[in-house]
């Protein structure tokens, strides 16, 4: 499965889900579980059989932004649990 985590979506934007979709949909991941499928427009236009309504100069990038936020932790602990786990690459 071709997955990116929010994590590494924070940290490299529109890039990582370019870099993926080269390899086909990309699975974002938040908490380990799937939350949303990211397809190229093609194959979306495809499994829309054309009927799909675009929004009007929206990116991908804007889309998630405009999410609601669903997250229960402050800032200081996601800070926390970012630094362990860049501490674990060292």
């Amino acid at each position: 499965m071709n997955t990116l985590t929010a994590a590494e979506l924070k940290r490299r934007g529109m890039a990582a889900i370019e870099e993926g979709l080269r390899r086909g949909p990309v699975h974002l991941m938040k908490r380990n579980k799937s939350s949303a499928i990211v397809v190229s427009a093609e194959h979306y236009a495809r499994l829309s059989r054309g009927n799909a309504v675009k929004p009007e100069g929206m990116t991908a990038v804007q889309w998630l932004l405009h999410q609601p936020s669903t997250g229960t932790k402050r800032k200081g602990q996601i800070d926390k649990v970012l630094r362990a786990e860049r501490d674990d690459w060292a």
